[in-house]
């Protein structure tokens, strides 16, 4: 009896310390989501709604959590909190810009904003993200080192406008990389094509998009651009951007969100090889 008494005693104190132990096992074992941070606001796009989409659709695929920096500010020129803070992004594991400010142009303050990625913070850029932070002849290729080169060195390639909004045929040029590998081309609604001026050494496209328009001369033609890419940055920063996202329709498409988060694991190094979460990081 004594020594059923003694069994009993010694397999409820070990149910305990299992019970007591398990919780400290599954921490060390489940990852903090990645913390990400949201930049948007700006000339031209519904950032009010876009931003909603965004932060929902990402943290619907991934183990991340999504901060949002957003002014309602529609000029070219917004008044975004992280202008003239360089440090705006401490604490965060990756910055996603969304903003539209072609007419922030002094240098000092976009050297602020790269400031974090100089630094090593990976980078995802959407849509008119390509069109911010420029100044000078930015129509024409610039010189890498040029003052005005700065942001475009960082986003790896060099855009400068966009013709009509017509659907985009988006066909995946590299099916072997991780963000892309089992994607399937898909033609967009209608939606801004960006041009090329000119695409970085440091830059490796994904995905390539064709549009059917007409020119000023009402003559048909069909424009073919990179519209996602990864670049590496100052040798060592992760950088994915993509063009597409003028609409929100598009941005709501599972396939673009699938490829907006699939891009933030990539730059964080935290999706595998085939294109799936790193564990840890499913949702």
């Amino acid at each position: 009896m004594q020594k059923n008494s003694l069994f009993n005693f010694y397999r409820q104190l070990f149910v305990i310390c299992a019970l007591a132990i398990s919780p400290l096992i599954h921490a060390e074992t489940s990852p903090q989501p990645l913390k990400a941070l949201l930049v948007t606001g700006g000339c031209c796009h519904d950032y009010a709604n876009q931003k909603v989409i965004l932060k929902h659709g990402i943290e619907a695929r991934a183990n991340v959590v999504v901060d949002v920096i957003y002014v309602a500010d529609a000029n070219t020129h917004p008044a975004l909190p992280i202008c003239g803070h360089p440090d705006y992004a401490k604490g965060y594991d990756v910055i996603i810009h969304d903003e539209c400010a072609a007419d922030i142009n002094d240098p000092a303050v976009i050297q602020g904003v790269l400031q974090p990625h100089q630094d090593g913070i990976p980078g995802v850029n959407l849509h008119c993200a390509m069109h911010c932070y420029r100044f000078g002849d930015f129509k024409k290729p610039v010189a890498v080192g040029a003052t005005n080169a700065h942001w475009f060195e960082y986003l790896g390639l060099q855009s400068s406008g966009h013709g009509p909004q017509q659907p985009i045929a988006i066909a995946f040029t590299d099916t072997t990389h991780p963000i892309t590998s089992g994607m399937t081309n898909w033609t967009t609604i209608n939606e801004e094509h960006y041009n090329n001026v000119q695409v970085f050494d440091t830059a490796h496209a994904l995905a390539h998009g064709t549009q059917v328009i007409k020119n000023k001369a009402g003559v048909q033609q069909t424009n073919d651009f990179v519209v996602a890419w990864v670049n590496t940055y100052k040798g060592k920063t992760r950088v994915f951007s993509t063009t597409i996202g003028h609409n929100n329709q598009t941005v709501a498409d599972d396939r673009y969100l699938d490829l907006v988060t699939r891009g933030l694991l990539w730059a964080c190094d935290k999706l595998g090889a085939d294109g799936k979460p790193k564990p840890g990081y499913a949702k």
